[in-house]
């Protein structure tokens, strides 16, 4: 599906919004792409209020959401290497009532999680204000509220 910016964020806190815990979603792309931009709303749609700073220098932040709901946001890009997880709590997460989102997954290596949603975000074009948008289902995840998506949302 490709959406804008705006529409992004509205899928975003809709996911948020219903989505059952524990959930890992693994958050692709370039820089720019919109990462921070879903996660953000996500988080929102799932009860988080108040500031939510990018996690790329803390790695991670945790906040509460909605129904005694825990969000994890995670930036794995200054990662060096997949054995500096542990030291961040990587193989607790997921086993309580954890919506986990994390950009830059692929930072993790072949520690992912096998039931998980990877989320691919891409800019079509250089100034586009449009984000092409792949949902990929790993193993047997939750539920993903607002998938499958059969149709290009068009503004």
């Amino acid at each position: 599906m490709t959406l804008t910016e705006t529409e992004l964020a509205a899928w975003g806190r809709g996911i948020g919004a219903q989505v059952e815990v524990p959930i890992f979603l693994g958050l692709r792309g370039q820089l720019g792409a919109g990462k921070s931009v879903l996660a953000r709303a996500i988080a929102r749609g799932a009860g988080v209020e108040g500031a939510m700073p990018s996690p790329t220098f803390n790695l991670l932040f945790r906040y509460p959401g909605r129904d005694g709901m825990e969000v994890v946001h995670m930036d794995l890009y200054r990662l060096r290497e997949p054995d500096e997880l542990w030291e961040l709590g990587w193989e607790e997460l997921g086993r309580g009532p954890e919506l986990v989102l994390v950009e830059w997954p692929e930072r993790a290596g072949e520690h992912l999680p096998t039931d998980r949603w990877d989320i691919h975000l891409a800019i079509p074009e250089a100034g586009s204000d449009r984000r092409i948008v792949q949902v990929h289902r790993v193993g047997t995840p939750p539920h993903l509220p607002g998938y499958p998506v059969s149709l290009e949302v068009r503004s």
